[in-house]
């Protein structure tokens, strides 16, 4: 049973090993650019594991920012987990002693391999999803390992690398909509996000998004969890 579900783990996670090891070399590139080492990339990949916040922190720590800063654009750059991670409280409610790194763990990629797996094959769920989240974050702790090495070596440009990670969102979202039979959560994002962009503009539509995205997905909740079970 554990290497059956240890495999099905593997070879559902083979297309996110694909990103997030090119994603993880960018990051290291950026890193080792800014004046740190392969022990940050390591440390930053293993303890804080979230890409787009880690590409954003590159940037903070080569310009000194504040505390305060600092902690006011990890809320703003990492709300959307608290919002998104509101349909998979039913699959972790019984966990057990996997719940807690499976909430730590829980990123874009491995939200988009668990919600939508329809798990016909005899496994043990609870370790499935766990060796899932262990998988691809040594993906990308093996990138962000990889980029610090090359970029001590090959020093390049690293324009544009930092788009990478908005390339890899609009996969995981297209991923998503396709294997996906309920659409509420994505058209909820799309069309809140567009309408506070619209009301509150570039600068300040973020946070007012977040929030309506919250009360929209709450509202649905009983439906989201209604249509999972029946997935």
């Amino acid at each position: 049973m554990k290497q059956k579900t240890a495999r099905l783990a593997f070879l559902k996670t083979i297309p996110v090993m694909a990103g997030y090891i090119v994603l993880g070399i960018g990051f290291g590139i950026l890193l080792r650019n800014a004046g740190y080492g392969i022990l940050w990339a390591f440390a930053m990949s293993l303890l804080i594991y979230a890409g787009s916040m880690q590409y954003v922190g590159v940037g903070l720590l080569a310009g000194g920012a504040s505390v305060i800063t600092t902690i006011l654009t990890t809320i703003m750059v990492n709300a959307r987990h608290l919002f998104y991670s509101i349909s998979m409280v039913g699959r972790y409610k019984d966990s057990g002693r996997y719940k807690p790194y499976l909430v730590f763990a829980l990123t874009d990629e491995t939200y988009s391999l668990l919600c939508s797996d329809d798990m016909t094959e005899e496994v043990d769920v609870n370790l499935y999803r766990f060796l899932v989240s262990v998988f691809n974050q040594s993906y990308w702790v093996s990138g962000s390992i990889i980029g610090s090495l090359l970029g001590s070596v090959l020093p390049f440009s690293t324009e544009g690398i930092d788009f990478s990670m908005t390339a890899l969102f609009m996969a995981a979202f297209t991923e998503q909509w396709i294997t996906s039979k309920d659409h509420i959560p994505a058209v909820t994002g799309l069309i809140a996000t567009l309408l506070c962009l619209l009301l509150f503009g570039p600068d300040r539509f973020l946070i007012p998004a977040m929030l309506l995205i919250t009360a929209v997905l709450s509202f649905f909740r009983k439906r989201i969890e209604t249509e999972e079970v029946k997935e």
